[in-house]
């Protein structure tokens, strides 16, 4: 399966600017999964009234753009829902099925707890028979949120990772790789937003042992996920039997 991030510089709260600029970039780019970043429409914002979708037109967006491209589209948006407001990481496939995790781990230095709430599940995808564990920026440092049970085959990050801290973001993508024998996929935005922090380009892509296997062409970076692969490694590294045994407290 062919994945394909786009490092996309996002226009600070202008939904339709983002969206026209996402569908030019992606315009001659195929692949069977495509990810944006965190709260791709409008970049990472705490002013939730004024910015979060009220009549789901993110969502509608990522409906379109993956029936045109006939391939799962990934990304966060904010979202509002019974007054409440979410950072919500949508998984849309072609047939226009629609799976969704909520933020579990808001980022309390920036006060996202203080504006959104935070998701109560874990959340697991199936598509081209991959088991897709959907996770948002934050998340990444809390590995027991992330832990394998067996349950999943690859993890997706989306970030806004600013560049004062990018170090931590890409030692913890090849852990998590590492420590769950999976796939992982980060991808963070770029440029500067609208509180003056600088995104690098950095986003990866890291197979079970630790090894990047992602690709960098312009804005997008590709990589290739093969399942076999995957089986034949853990068969012969069986790490994962030897976890411990534990459950979380949602």
């Amino acid at each position: 399966m062919k994945i394909a991030g786009l490092n996309l510089d996002i226009v600070w709260k202008n939904k339709s600017k983002n969206f026209l600029l996402i569908e030019k970039e992606l315009e001659n780019i195929e692949a069977d999964l495509f990810l944006l970043p965190e709260m791709f429409p409008t970049g990472f914002c705490m002013d939730a009234e004024e910015v979060s979708d009220k009549n789901q037109e993110s969502l509608e967006f990522l409906k379109k753009v993956s029936k045109e491209k006939n391939a799962a589209f990934c990304g966060s948006a904010p979202v509002e829902q019974n007054g409440k407001f979410y950072n919500r990481m949508y998984f849309v496939q072609p047939d226009s099925k629609v799976d969704f995790y909520d933020k579990r781990h808001l980022f309390s230095f920036s006060g996202e707890d203080k504006v959104y709430t935070p998701g109560q599940k874990r959340v697991i995808v199936n598509y081209k028979g991959f088991r897709i564990l959907l996770q948002v920026c934050y998340d990444l440092r809390f590995p027991v949120f992330a832990r394998n049970n067996d349950d999943y085959d690859a993890i997706l990050y989306v970030a806004n990772w600013p560049e004062k801290r990018v170090g931590a973001w890409e030692h913890l993508l090849k852990a998590r790789a590492i420590e769950n024998l999976s796939f992982v996929f980060g991808l963070n935005r770029i440029g500067t937003d609208g509180n003056h922090l600088f995104y690098q380009e950095s986003s990866h892509c890291f197979f079970a042992d630790g090894k990047e296997i992602s690709q960098k062409n312009g804005n997008i970076v590709s990589a290739e996920w093969n399942l076999e692969e995957l089986k034949d490694f853990r068969n012969h590294f069986q790490f994962l039997n030897d976890r411990d045994s534990f459950s979380i407290d949602l």
